[in-house]
C-alpha cells in the first residue's frame, strides 16, 4: 500500500477575486467557492486565523476587540500578503480535503487582473507559492473568462468578454488565443456597495454596514430606472448619523438606480473604450458575435441592457457566470489546447 506522503495532489487552478475565491481541482471541477474573508484573533499578543470563507463574512461588522475580519484582495490585487496566504492555504486544503500530506504541493495556476503590476503578479506568485504550491502560473482573467464561457478564443474570431468583478471590471478582446487588446477599470461590485452606502448616508443620515448594502444591490439593485416608477421596495436598518440612535428606512429601485449611476456610467466606459482601440477585423467579428459579460457584477439587473443600448451590439451574460474565471483556468489544465492562454510563472 502506498503511503500518504507519497501521493501527489491534483493540481488546481484558483480565482482569488476581491469578492470571493473559486477553487477547481484537475479533474474533479469546481470544489469551492467562498468569499474572500479571513478573522484574524489576537490572543496574548499572538495572531491566529479563527475562520475563513463564509464562516468569517458572517462575523463581518460584529466582531470584539480581539477579533477583526481582513479581506486580503482590493481592487483585485493582494493588500494584507500574510492574510492572503493563510486565506489560499486554507482553500488549497479544502480543496485536497484536509490538511496536506503530500510529497509535493500542488501546481496552481491562478487567475490575475490584466492591469495588475509586475509588483502586483509577484506578490500573488509569492503567496500562492509560501502557501504550499510546487509551482505557479498566472493566466489574465478576461481570457480565463472567455474560455470558461465557451468563446472559440482558439480560432482566428474575435471575440469581447466584460468581466465585472468584486474589485476590478476586465474587458478583454481576445483572437488566436491570445488578447489583442485588454482595459481594466477599478470598478465592479464593491464600488457599487459603496455608492449605496454613500447615497444612503447623504440622502437619509443613515450609516450601513458593507453587508447590508451588499444586501440592498443583491435584492433590489438595477443599472437603471424601472419604468414603472419606483419598482420593488427594501428595508434598510442602520444607524442614524444625527441622533446616534438605530434606524431604519425604505428604498426603492429608483433610488438604488441613482446611487449606482456612477459605477454603471464607468464600466459603460471602459467598455466603448476598449470597442474604440479594438482593430477594425475583429470588431467585425464582434458586431457577430456580440459582448459576453461574466462575473458576479453582470448579475446586475438591466446591466446587460444599457451596455448594449450604450454600444449598439447584443450582449449576453453567460452560464453561471460567477464561475466562468475558475471554469476558464481549469480548463487549461484539463485541455492542451488551452495551456498557451497561460503566462510563464
Amino acid at each position: 500500500m502506498r503511503s500518504l506522503f507519497n501521493f501527489s495532489p491534483r493540481d488546481i487552478a484558483i480565482d482569488l477575486g476581491t469578492a470571493n475565491t473559486v477553487v477547481y481541482v484537475r479533474g474533479v471541477g469546481i470544489v469551492t467557492s467562498e468569499p474572500s474573508v479571513v478573522a484574524m484573533e489576537t490572543h496574548n499578543g499572538v495572531q491566529r486565523v479563527r475562520a475563513v470563507g463564509d464562516d468569517a463574512k458572517l462575523m463581518m461588522g460584529k466582531t470584539p476587540e480581539n477579533l477583526r475580519t481582513i479581506r486580503p484582495l482590493r481592487q483585485g490585487v493582494i493588500a494584507d500578503l500574510e492574510v492572503a496566504e493563510e486565506m489560499i492555504k486554507h482553500f488549497i486544503r479544502k480543496a485536497h480535503g484536509g490538511p496536506s500530506r503530500f510529497s509535493r504541493g500542488p501546481e496552481v495556476v491562478i487567475c490575475i487582473p490584466s492591469g495588475a503590476t509586475s509588483v502586483e503578479r509577484r506578490a500573488i506568485r509569492d503567496a500562492v507559492n509560501n502557501a504550499g504550491a510546487s509551482s505557479v502560473s498566472l493566466i489574465e482573467e478576461p481570457m480565463a473568462a472567455a474560455i470558461g464561457a465557451g468563446l472559440p478564443v482558439t480560432e482566428p474570431i474575435g471575440s469581447m468578454v466584460v468581466d465585472i468583478g468584486g474589485g476590478t471590471t476586465e474587458v478583454g478582446v481576445i483572437s488566436l488565443q491570445g488578447l489583442a487588446y485588454c482595459r481594466s477599470a477599478r470598478t465592479g461590485g464593491d464600488k457599487m456597495d459603496e455608492a449605496i452606502s454613500a447615497y444612503v448616508r447623504r440622502n437619509f443620515n443613515l450609516l450601513i454596514g458593507e453587508g447590508t448594502a451588499e444586501r440592498v444591490k443583491l435584492e433590489i439593485g438595477i443599472a437603471r430606472p424601472p419604468i414603472d416608477g419606483k419598482g420593488t421596495v427594501c428595508h434598510v436598518r442602520g444607524r442614524d448619523v444625527t441622533r446616534g440612535v438605530p434606524g431604519e428606512i425604505t428604498l426603492d429601485q429608483a433610488q438604488v438606480a441613482d446611487a449606482l449611476a456612477e459605477p454603471v456610467n464607468r464600466i459603460v466606459e471602459v467598455v466603448r473604450s476598449a470597442l474604440e482601440h479594438t482593430q477594425p477585423e475583429i470588431a467585425a467579428d464582434v458586431i457577430d458575435q456580440g459582448i459576453t459579460m461574466t462575473g458576479g457584477g453582470s448579475l446586475l439587473r438591466q446591466l446587460s441592457g444599457v451596455i448594449a443600448d450604450e454600444t449598439g451590439l447584443p450582449v449576453r451574460v453567460a452560464d453561471d457566470p460567477m464561475s466562468c474565471v475558475a471554469l476558464g483556468a481549469g480548463k487549461t489544465l484539463e485541455d492542451k489546447a488551452y495551456s498557451g492562454a497561460r503566462l510563464a510563472a
